[in-house]
């Protein structure tokens, strides 16, 4: 698992190059997004059988952002004031030993920029990417 310095180290170049790490671009939650994301219901539900995060993370909360890792996954939440705004950036990363390399940047803003809204479509994204990961090893396996 990498480091604290590690992991800063590789937020500061992230976030200083997001448009040559970013592979998708910057996405922003809005409602089209939670409905092509199948999001909708499952925000309306009390209940949901995927409440809890299905990792373990470890916490590391500074002024500037909160910190998310594991052997897995490094994920950066950063709030953030833009005119007067409030905005949240979400970095997520996968971890390698060494390394890790940068998969999703997603921002909420406005009536999408509460913690509900932004820990759903974080965990939408981390169960996408440990299927995709399951599937390309599973691949990798028959090949």
């Amino acid at each position: 698992m990498l480091s604290p310095t590690k992991i800063e180290e590789l937020y500061q170049e992230f976030a200083g190059n997001l448009k040559d790490w970013a592979h998708d671009g910057l996405i922003s939650v809005d409602l089209k997004l939670l409905h092509e994301l199948n999001l909708l219901g499952a925000l309306s539900s009390e209940q949901d059988e995927n409440d809890d995060f299905s990792q373990y993370f470890h916490v590391i909360e500074t002024p500037e952002k909160v910190t998310l890792f594991n052997e897995q996954f490094i994920i950066w939440i950063v709030p953030k004031m833009e005119e007067e705004n409030p905005v949240t950036y979400v970095y997520i990363a996968l971890s390698h030993e060494d390394k890790a390399s940068l998969e999703i940047v997603f921002t909420t803003s406005g009536v999408y920029n509460t913690p509900k809204f932004v820990l759903r479509v974080l965990q939408y994204y981390l169960l996408d990417m440990i299927e995709t990961e399951a599937t390309l090893t599973n691949f990798k396996k028959e090949t």
